[in-house]
């Protein structure tokens, strides 16, 4: 997995980025310090190649800097498209893109990012008619009535493959939330989506799919949509991350991403 990289950072992982930068034709000293010039150097990195411009060297960019493109990653076209469309600023997108991303949608191996939530499949189980007691006594890790029970990672996959077994396909995917913007999958009817399955295959296609789910669920959402367009962040991040929202500083951190894209602030000529 590879380390995200900023401004302000510094070490021996930076020093290997810029010789890489330098590879891809900048010209910067290889001091091992992250300052406006190995920003100014990734931005031209990302525009190229198409990727979203934030300056940020994660793991998209670190894919095109070793001359990797296996997955369909999110555009800096994807993010305008959907500013436009939410009648937001891009600005703003942007900002929950940085905050509230998981950064990458995709696992190293090419399967989208997700997390099953044991307590929804519990939920949904139920919902459709089976035993969730019975489940839970014996799958408890699978399905229960309390949070909990992650691995994280590829291991993720292995309990959905598990749950998947005991229930069926649609609760699986339902009580996983997916990739980039952590969108649960149980919302697929409300998002337009004709199945499931068919979620997840959007799920599966592309990053540019994953915002797509985000931006449906913004727009079946008007408060959220409201606090977005209004740029009250404590009140989007309360409404999308919940009342604990607080304790990672959500709301604070959209605050200042908001600031830095909407100064006009160019990381690259």
């Amino acid at each position: 997995m590879d380390l995200t990289l900023r401004k302000g950072d510094h070490g021996a992982a930076v020093q290997e980025l810029q010789r890489k930068l330098n590879a891809h034709g900048a010209k910067l000293l290889v001091d091992g310090w992250y300052g406006e010039a190995t920003e100014t150097a990734v931005a031209t990195v990302q525009r190229r190649a198409g990727l979203v411009v934030d300056g940020i060297a994660g793991p998209k960019t670190q894919e095109v800097l070793r001359g990797e493109r296996r997955i369909v990653r999110l555009r800096e076209a994807d993010l305008v498209a959907a500013a436009e469309r939410l009648g937001a600023p891009l600005a703003s997108i942007k900002a929950v893109n940085e905050v509230e991303s998981r950064g990458s949608g995709f696992l190293d191996d090419g399967r989208p990012v997700i997390l099953l939530e044991r307590h929804v499949a519990y939920r949904q189980a139920s919902a459709k008619g089976l035993d969730a007691a019975a489940l839970l006594r014996r799958y408890p890790n699978l399905v229960n009535t309390a949070r909990g029970g992650y691995v994280g990672g590829p291991a993720e996959w292995a309990r959905f493959d598990n749950l998947r077994s005991v229930t069926t396909q649609a609760i699986a995917i339902e009580s996983c939330s997916w990739g980039l913007f952590q969108v649960m999958g149980y919302h697929w009817d409300t998002l337009g989506y004709a199945s499931a399955e068919d979620f997840q295959r959007a799920m599966m296609a592309s990053e540019a799919n994953q915002l797509g789910a985000f931006v449906r669920f913004i727009e079946a959402a008007p408060a959220l949509l409201k606090a977005l367009k209004a740029r009250r962040w404590g009140e989007f991040a309360r409404l999308y991350n919940g009342p604990a929202y607080k304790e990672n500083l959500y709301d604070a951190k959209l605050a200042a991403a908001y600031a830095k894209y909407s100064k006009g602030e160019r990381v690259a000529a």
